[in-house]
């Protein structure tokens, strides 16, 4: 139980000698079993660096070293078992081994340099012959080192069981006790930040430590595309087939990609490894250790924070009973997935709490199963339609329609004021009076970030938003940054935000990534996010998209090349925010030259604005029905400047006579672009059934300048390029 400096092979050695050696005795002497040199920097203490074999002679040494002091260790340890005082002890055994500890380096090397001394002596005192006497003193023989004596067989044995360049890995603890980078978390954020880092430096090193028993994955298709697989043994492989059928596993890379982590400093060009199951209680920024919860400590040069969300639960099913908080899913994870799938195959009904994007789309997929089953889905919310915190009102209200066709009942303006359990079911009250029963409760209503790290660790979090509060360079401390769902960032055109889609983590943990490399960008990124509800029904939305702002949208007919499963067909990619790379090589040079001079046939038009009293009024106007050319047709063009808009939608106003309301789920919304203001200005954008647009919407957004004309600007996404 002593530290010998100098060679990784002396601590193989000293490990075998010592079998009462125990994990955490380890990490007091350094960690990783990384054997130090006196001169060597902590931060460097744990890397390869010491490759040259010993010599027998040393290793015998080091062997009678370790005998003694094992024995040493067992005559403590036998009193202690035998007087009853273990405590102390104990103690005193500690404080014995940490104080020869010290010496030992020392006496090794002294029976090293002791029997090169009294070989270079035997030969510079061997006696001379009497018949050279007589003659002429010649100067004395140049004494040379001399080579070293072979081992008897007993060394040989030592020296061949140490090996020459790697240590045992058997007896090296599980965890390494230093890494380069280190990144928390084990989701999207944390794969594109080692993927940034890497790039940057080929070389690096980095760990991951997630409390999930996963390797970094993919979520978007837990609420997707797994659903719809007809394949299951694929499924259970956590693989699936997007909507171009095309097979893609969740995980973004094979086991085989990753290093164990007790490996990881032994890997000349570097690596990535991930501890499973462990979860950073406290980071220390003024020594740079990361605490894990079973009490390992792992010193860092570099670390990221990406620790995501847990799902947001509600306070009934909280106060409720164990038989019902057991019947309850908090959809985030694989494991969530894995659960509500085997509870869908054998449950008779489920109901969904929640009618944002995850809420809307796990009750699209469940009620697609239900067409083949008896299962029974039915979804409820607040909101007066799905999404009605993102969409206009009567697209929302389509939306709900649309979720009704694929096998759902759902309730809006409804929510859960008591749940108990009955009869091997789920009660619930509802704020109707109407009771439902249920086998199973799915409850989608948002996450709370996970930010359990900032108390202990001095790191300041956003009251507002929540998250890790960050800078522009996504740094919360010196050498700390965050990202993904967990930052709170300050975006230089609509303020401080708090993200919580794919995209948003795939970009801030490449920008934390490279700024943990040295780059020093700051975050200036629009991120964009998508939801379908299943192949033929989708969106992509940039910006602030809230459905208290004033909206004008545009709308033409769809083709059958605008649905989510005929973007995949074309692109082979599911993950929209991949994508959108694509786009930029198609649509990128529109917004480099001016807009056409007329404006396309624009057939349905629609306008949410603030009236004078300050309630939001609805107005649709279908174009195609007027007799007047509002809008010439490119072919019919001229050069006549372009007609007032805002002159127009009060004119269709007043032709409407203010009986036209909003419209009904019935009407046929094909595709279109949603424009979201304040002040004017376009804050946000949401394309319906509208793709590879979003670099041309990102621009826009990212401009903030005020419109004078909407239509204008909407020709920009060419709503008719795919028209006959």
């Amino acid at each position: 139980m002593f530290r010998i400096a100098g060679s990784v092979t002396a601590a193989r050695l000293t490990a075998a000698c010592c079998r009462t050696v125990t994990t955490k005795q380890f990490q007091v002497h350094g960690a990783s079993l990384h054997v130090l040199s006196s001169d060597t920097s902590r931060k460097t203490r744990h890397g390869p660096a010491h490759r040259t074999p010993p010599s027998w002679q040393s290793v015998r040494s080091m062997a009678s070293a370790g005998e003694s002091q094992s024995k040493i260790n067992y005559i403590f340890f036998g009193l202690a078992a035998l007087f009853g005082g273990g405590g102390i002890v104990y103690w005193w055994s500690r404080k014995y081994m940490r104080e020869t500890s010290k010496d030992t380096p020392k006496k090794a090397a002294a029976a090293v340099s002791s029997a090169s001394k009294e070989a270079a002596e035997t030969v510079a005192e061997k006696p001379v012959p009497e018949t050279t006497k007589s003659a002429p003193a010649a100067p004395p023989p140049a004494v040379e080192t001399p080579a070293e004596a072979a081992p008897d067989a007993e060394s040989k044995k030592l020296l061949d069981a140490v090996p020459q360049s790697y240590p045992d890995f058997e007896v090296m603890p599980e965890i390494p006790g230093h890494a380069k980078y280190l990144l928390i978390g084990g989701g999207t954020a944390s794969f594109a930040a080692f993927r940034a880092i890497r790039a940057s430096d080929a070389k690096a090193q980095v760990l991951v430590v997630t409390e999930e028993e996963e390797l970094p994955y993919m979520r978007p298709p837990l609420s997707k595309e797994l659903w719809y697989s007809d394949e299951p043994k694929l499924v259970e492989k956590m693989k699936f087939k997007q909507w171009n059928g095309k097979e893609r596993s969740v995980y973004y890379n094979p086991p085989s990609f990753y290093v164990e982590p007790k490996e990881l400093a032994y890997q000349e060009n570097g690596g990535v490894a991930v501890v499973k199951g462990r979860k950073v209680m406290k980071l220390n920024p003024q020594k740079q250790v990361a605490v894990l919860d079973n009490g390992w400590e792992i010193f860092y040069d570099k670390v990221l924070i990406a620790t995501g969300g847990r799902p947001r639960n509600i306070p009934v099913f909280e106060r409720a009973s164990q038989e019902v908080k057991d019947r309850v899913t908090l959809f985030r994870g694989i494991k969530d997935f894995k659960r509500l799938d085997e509870v869908s195959k054998n449950a008779s009904s489920i109901v969904v709490v929640g009618g944002g994007f995850l809420g809307s789309e796990l009750t699209c997929a469940l009620g697609k199963r239900s067409r083949d089953s008896s299962l029974k889905v039915i979804q409820m919310f607040p909101e007066q339609g799905n999404m009605g915190k993102v969409l206009p009102e009567y697209l929302s209200q389509w939306t709900t329609a649309k979720v009704r066709e694929e096998g759902a009942t759902v309730k809006p303006e409804t929510f859960v004021k008591r749940a108990r359990f009955s009869d091997g079911k789920v009660i619930l009250k509802l704020n109707t009076g109407e009771e439902i029963s249920t086998d199973h409760v799915v409850v989608a209503v948002g996450l709370e970030p996970n930010t359990e790290l900032a108390k202990e660790s001095g790191l300041e979090v956003d009251d507002m938003h929540g998250g890790f509060r960050v800078n522009a360079e996504l740094e919360a401390r010196s050498d700390i940054w965050v990202a993904g769902d967990a930052s709170s960032f300050y975006d230089i055109k609509l303020g401080r935000r708090r993200v919580e889609h794919h995209d948003h983590a795939v970009v801030s943990g490449r920008l934390a990534g490279e700024n943990m490399t040295g780059a020093k960008k700051p975050y200036w990124h629009q991120s964009m996010f998508w939801s379908d509800l299943g192949p033929d029904v989708g969106y992509e939305a940039i910006g602030i998209v809230d459905s208290s702002l004033p909206t004008v949208a545009v709308f033409a007919k769809a083709t059958e090349k605008d649905t989510p499963r005929a973007v995949v067909e074309e692109t082979g990619e599911s993950l929209r925010s991949v994508t959108e790379t694509e786009a930029l090589s198609i649509f990128g040079s529109a917004m480099q030259q001016a807009a056409p001079a007329t404006v396309p046939d624009l057939e349905v038009m629609e306008a949410t604005l603030p009236t004078k009293e300050g309630v939001r009024d609805t107005k649709v106007f279908d174009l195609a029905n007027y007799p007047f050319a509002l809008f010439p047709h490119p072919e019919s063009a001229t050069d006549e400047p372009a007609p007032d808009v805002e002159a127009a939608a009060k004119l269709v106003a007043e032709v409407e006579a203010e009986n036209r309301v909003a419209p009904t789920p019935k009407e046929d919304y094909g595709k279109g672009v949603i424009f979201y203001l304040r002040d004017d200005i376009i804050v946000g954008v949401v394309l319906w059934n509208l793709f590879n647009r979003m670099p041309i919407a990102r621009k826009i957004v990212k401009e903030g300048k005020q419109h004078q004309d909407l239509a204008e600007v909407a020709k920009l996404f060419d709503l008719h390029a795919d028209e006959d």
